[in-house]
């Protein structure tokens, strides 16, 4: 039965489009399978702690010479690893804080990138796993808009995700998503809208999708 682990990484609990469109996601992925798993974990409610030098050096540390420091930091990666590495795909909701991923999204990578296992290579126990990216940006930084240059969240995450852990990245991104809320784009508030109805949209299909291809019988 596949599980689906399921990160949102917003701050907000309400008013939040990244969470909006994960919720959908899941929906339809529930709908499609209703017998699977979905694991949630709210980066925004719980956020897990950054790494430190304990949970650095006690990947390299042999088990019965680690501090009692290095086996709490150990114990904490080891339970978010293994959650990733038993989820048969991941839906991460990110949304753009300062034109990168919240701080909270950055931990958690930091704590489950362990090279020599979900890290470094192309033989990774999480090689070709799909990855779901639901990304939201106040504004518009697509190609060619005056602030392009300026998106570090998506690019830093296909970058991350596929070059240290070797997986697959799917994207739906909804844009102008403070067009509501910021007088200064008032003028996009249809195009936000019609974006946000799109990745719901995606989302919803992609979902359906991926269920579709995971439950999918092995021919003999």
């Amino acid at each position: 039965m596949p599980t689906l682990l399921h990160i949102d990484s917003s701050a907000l609990t309400e008013g939040s489009v990244s969470r909006e469109v994960t919720a959908t996601f899941v929906r339809e992925w529930q709908a499609a399978h209703p017998e699977g798993t979905v694991v949630h974990r709210d980066l925004g409610a719980e956020p897990v702690p950054h790494l430190t030098a304990a949970g650095i050096t006690s990947a390299f540390t042999p088990a019965e010479h680690r501090s009692a420091e290095q086996q709490a930091a150990f114990a904490l990666r080891e339970e978010l690893i293994e959650e990733l590495e038993q989820a048969d795909a991941v839906l991460i909701g990110a949304p753009m804080y300062n034109f990168t991923i919240p701080s909270t999204l950055k931990a958690w990578l930091d704590q489950v990138i362990l090279v020599g296992r979900t890290g470094g290579g192309q033989d990774t126990t999480v090689a070709g796993k799909p990855v779901t990216v639901v990304a939201s940006r106040g504004g518009s930084y697509v190609p060619g808009s005056p602030r392009a240059d300026y998106e570090f969240a998506t690019s830093y995450l296909e970058k991350v995700l596929t070059g240290m852990m070797n997986v697959t990245v799917d994207l739906v991104v909804s844009e102008f998503t403070l067009a509501r809320v910021n007088p200064a784009l008032a003028d996009f508030i249809d195009t936000a809208d019609a974006s946000k109805a799109q990745a719901h949209q995606e989302a919803a299909a992609k979902a359906k999708a991926l269920v579709a291809r995971l439950t999918e019988p092995v021919s003999a």
